[in-house]
């Protein structure tokens, strides 16, 4: 799929972006809808806006169901791989053999083909799980399943960045770049961002999403399917740093996230226990580290 949106032309196109067949070949939802509010107390009438699309995507493995996400249509490959990774359903990329984005009526199949040995996991996964949730938890059923270290160390922080004065500087570059690098973001002002960024700050990956999840998932996916050396720079995303996206950045084997706003308890002592740097409210040259 296309790293570009597909911009509706006007307030009257379908919202859904598909035609009324609804079979395999029916094109995918727009990542963007024009639409035409009602701004109360304007002294002007509303301009046509765009608004995020939030769509329902399946992650169906060999033809079993194990996920439903809601995420913006957009670098779908990349999302495939990256949550496959993370959720640990996957031990390396070369497990993805085939992914095909397919439009449904009621939203996205993604289906993945994996290996005899991933299936077998999968079918161990889904033999308890009571439901699906589109949190970061997603696919988890008991609390022995929440807590899944690294199974590698979370490698060091380059030397470039050990001095302060160098961490900081690389930190401010990095969102400085990321503001300017969100087109989503820009013409909607509801869409997050995840970007990978080298030792001096400078970005190299960006993938944005309605969720912030599912940025960094589209990010670790890209990273994976460009054979991108994750040791040797940083991520940054446009949100707190929660939880599971200080354990998504260390399955991916990132030495550290860097978060624009704060992160949570959980996330700091998960950081802690796996080696994990974390630096929080980076923004105006300054970020405070937390592990």
């Amino acid at each position: 799929m296309s790293g570009t949106c597909a911009l509706p032309g006007g307030a009257d196109d379908r919202a859904d972006g598909r035609n009324d067949d609804h079979d395999d070949d029916a094109p995918l939802p727009a990542a963007l809808i024009a639409v035409r509010p009602t701004r109360l107390g304007a002294t002007r009438a509303a301009d046509e806006e765009f608004v995020a699309e939030e769509v329902p995507v399946a992650l169906e493995y060999n033809g079993l169901s194990h996920a439903v996400m809601l995420a913006t249509p957009l670098d779908l490959e990349d999302f495939a791989l990256g949550f496959s990774l993370t959720e640990g359903l996957l031990a390396s990329p070369a497990d993805l053999l085939d992914v095909e984005v397919r439009a449904r009526p009621n939203g996205i199949a993604l289906q993945l083909r994996v290996t005899a040995r991933c299936e077998a996991l999968l079918k161990e996964r889904r033999r308890s799980m009571a439901g699906r949730t589109g949190c970061g938890l997603c696919g988890t059923d008991n609390l022995d399943q929440v807590f899944r270290p690294p199974q590698r160390p979370v490698p060091p922080l380059p030397a470039a960045l050990t001095a302060n004065e160098a961490l900081v500087a690389a930190l401010s570059r990095a969102m400085r770049e990321l503001a300017a690098a969100q087109p989503l973001q820009q013409r909607t002002g509801g869409i997050h961002a995840a970007a990978w960024c080298g030792v001096d700050g400078e970005l190299r990956l960006v993938r944005e999403d309605v969720g912030r999840h599912n940025a960094l998932d589209k990010l670790i996916g890209a990273m994976a399917r460009d054979g991108v050396d994750a040791s040797q720079g940083f991520a940054a995303v446009t949100s707190r740093a929660s939880f599971e996206m200080v354990q998504k950045a260390a399955l991916a084997g990132m030495p550290m996230l860097a978060a624009v706003s704060a992160p949570t308890h959980l996330a700091i002592r998960t950081a802690q226990a796996c080696g994990l740097r974390l630096a929080g409210f980076v923004r105006d040259a300054r970020a405070t580290l937390y592990a």
